[in-house]
């Protein structure tokens, strides 16, 4: 499962949801609003910036699991390399005239991307 922070535009701002439906058709959905939209929906998306991100519970668990297997050496090595991810703010237009700004993950983004190439 994947997410979509919306920070600004048409839709509603917070953490949109994705997830593959009943025939593998890929929807972001808001929790609270209930609304949905699929990939199939976007018109056009550009990234604005990509950047790197460390999470602290990603780098802990590589520091343990460094640590198991390799001891301190492994550790600090699980711990400077381990909990990295990149993230993704793009602008996109959906089919219906909707804007938005949000961020996400690299796999999403590509998701997203492949979707617009597939129509062009």
């Amino acid at each position: 499962m994947s997410s979509i922070k919306v920070l600004a535009g048409d839709l509603e701002k917070g953490t949109w949801s994705g997830s593959f439906g009943v025939f593998t058709k890929y929807t972001v959905s808001h929790p609270v609003k209930g609304e949905t939209f699929a990939l199939r929906d976007f018109q056009q998306a550009e990234m604005l910036t990509e950047e790197n991100k460390k999470k602290v519970a990603g780098t802990l668990g590589w520091a343990a699991v460094g640590a198991i297997a390799l001891g301190p050496i492994g550790a600090l090595g699980g711990a400077l390399l381990g909990g990295r991810s990149k993230e993704v703010c793009f602008a996109a237009s959906l089919k219906n005239g909707r804007k938005f700004m949000a961020t996400t993950d690299m796999k999403t983004w590509q998701k997203i991307q492949a979707s617009i190439f597939e129509k062009a």
